[in-house]
């Protein structure tokens, strides 16, 4: 009854693969916001904007794993409560 769990793990080449990905998205706005023609002033508000979103980014993507191990945890739990029940119930 017992599974074994899912391996997750990613390869190193999507690993890399989304690093650049990154990289080169956050350099491409933030070279395309430099040489924008228009003011200093809203040269920095596109720059603000793009932090802004940067970092709800990540803290979107951390509050969904959180959410997703916690359901996990949450699961394993209960399949062991369940697994215990049944061994006892079965005794003989």
């Amino acid at each position: 009854m017992n599974k074994p769990p899912i391996s997750q793990d990613h390869s190193s080449a999507w690993v890399i693969q989304t690093w650049l990905s990154f990289i080169i998205s956050i350099s491409a706005t933030s070279i395309g916001i430099i040489y924008l023609p228009v003011d200093v002033w809203v040269k920095g508000f596109m720059g603000m904007g793009l932090t802004f979103t940067i970092g709800s980014t990540v803290s979107l993507v951390k509050t969904q794993r959180d959410l997703h191990e916690g359901k996990k945890i949450t699961s394993r739990v209960e399949e062991a409560k369940v697994e215990k029940l049944l061994s006892e119930h079965n005794v003989i």
